[in-house]
């Protein structure tokens, strides 16, 4: 783990544990509208596409990892291939993303139904093990200061 990614994992851990996992819809609903909003406000740019696919790929990214709590494989690999075309416009960016978003919220929701313990871990690439709520506070944070640059 990289210093960057040991100052990230205490942070998301930290970050996580302020919300139970039926807040954490709640604050992942209106963080994605804050996000949508700007994915909105942007205009079409090479800047703005590539950030918008990066928000994006990550976010699908981290679902990955989320649907390992739920039992499937965990498969060490990177973002990249979870970015959308790079051909599309902005709406369609972010009618993309808050699809994905909306994944996400249902994702959290199935694995507060299953009762995942919280203690449960599941690992990220830089950060190591990240709980549940590790992994939505990092999807959280990430979206919402990524979009800044919208």
């Amino acid at each position: 783990m990289s210093l960057i990614g040991s100052i990230f994992h205490k942070f998301s851990e930290r970050a996580g544990q302020k919300h139970t996992l039926a807040e954490w819809q709640t604050v992942l609903q209106a963080s994605g509208a804050v996000v949508n909003g700007r994915f909105q406000a942007s205009t079409d740019t090479d800047k703005h596409h590539n950030t918008g696919r990066h928000i994006i790929g990550i976010e699908r990214w981290g679902q990955s990892r989320l649907r390992v709590f739920l039992g499937e494989k965990l498969v060490m690999d990177e973002y990249d291939e979870y970015r959308p075309a790079a051909d599309l416009d902005m709406d369609a960016l972010r009618k993309i993303f808050s699809e994905t978003r909306q994944e996400t919220i249902a994702l959290t929701a199935n694995i507060q139904e299953a009762g995942i313990s919280p203690a449960q871990t599941v690992a990220h690439n830089d950060m190591g093990n990240l709980t549940v709520r590790g992994w939505l506070a990092y999807l959280n944070g990430h979206a919402s200061r990524e979009s800044g640059r919208l």
